[in-house]
């Protein structure tokens, strides 16, 4: 992975732990949805800006980096940003990826939950 790829991977995860510290300080949200709700918004974001690039001709967003997103906890904005977006959705590996990314996110909320 070259350094601008490492350095838009690094603002991602950044954003997406201000965005949890955010969201502990100024909700009511247990953490873990604090969590998941902050890296889901950010994975969002990053689909937006992928699909925007991939218009343009730009530089994109590694899709290693969009999964990773997903698993660390975006899930559900992954699946919003493929659905909505109408991005990536020709890979099969992203459905597959953000199903069993979301499954486990939903095992672990019911448990961490209870």
């Amino acid at each position: 992975m070259g350094r601008r790829n490492r350095s838009i991977v690094a603002a991602l995860a950044v954003a997406a732990l201000l965005a949890f510290a955010g969201l502990l300080l100024v909700s009511s949200l247990p953490a873990y949805l604090a969590w998941l709700t902050a890296w889901s918004a950010v994975t969002f974001a990053a689909y937006a800006i992928d699909k925007s690039q991939a218009r343009r001709g730009g530089w994109r967003i590694p899709e290693i980096a969009l999964h990773g997103l997903a698993v660390a906890g975006g899930a559900a904005g992954g699946w919003l940003g493929m659905l909505a977006l109408r991005h990536k959705t020709r890979h099969p590996a992203f459905p597959l990826v953000l199903a069993v990314a979301l499954t486990v996110q939903v095992v672990i909320g019911i448990a961490v939950l209870r």
